[in-house]
């Protein structure tokens, strides 16, 4: 199956390299450091922005109760079907720019986490703002958001609206990236 996710993902990426932003899966390294950043006993309600094969996706599933409410976003038609199969509980959709509009069509209002791997500096500076608002409007106070990019370009816009709780470095991923680990501010809604 990891050939086969590999594949799916090169493809992917291949067909649209702005949207997919790597050319790999996220590897067992970044998805034990994404897992090991979220208190899970404290996940009632959770979005993954850019899914992809399920690398994160497969052991987040593991940690999180059954009752829990999860959003996966993926763009890329393929990989979504794929993700559809392995987790049909889940709610799936393709673009993470309607974060908000797809949580109240559901009649969710706020998520405890978010877990983003969206390559943000390959979109418009518009939409990069817009899915940052989003993020931050649809986290509860204390909310959690851990992003994963491959710079540190996002430390000041995330400054700028969450608490950064810490950055580590993941060196054992093709690109190595950066997981920003944030907080939502208490006193905002």
């Amino acid at each position: 199956m990891k050939k086969f996710d590999s594949l799916l993902f090169l493809q992917a990426f291949l067909k649209n390299p702005k949207r997919v932003g790597s050319i790999l899966p996220s590897s067992k390294f970044l998805a034990s450091k994404i897992i090991q950043s979220v208190r899970w006993t404290e996940v009632k309600t959770i979005a993954e922005l850019g899914s992809g094969t399920g690398a994160i996706t497969h052991l987040m599933k593991a940690k999180l109760p059954s009752s829990a409410i999860v959003f996966l976003f993926e763009r890329d038609k393929g990989m979504r079907n794929n993700l559809k199969k392995k987790y049909p509980d889940f709610m799936f959709h393709s673009n993470a720019s309607y974060l908000l509009k797809k949580m109240h069509q559901e009649h969710i209002h706020q998520l405890d986490c978010i877990i983003c791997g969206l390559p943000f500096f390959n979109f418009s500076r518009e939409m990069r703002l817009n899915i940052l608002s989003q993020i931050t409007a649809a986290l509860k106070p204390g909310g959690l958001l851990v992003l994963y990019q491959h710079t540190l370009l996002m430390k000041k816009k995330l400054a700028d609206q969450l608490v950064i709780e810490n950055i580590k470095f993941v060196p054992f991923n093709f690109p190595p990236v950066y997981v920003y680990t944030c907080r939502k501010k208490e006193d905002e809604n």
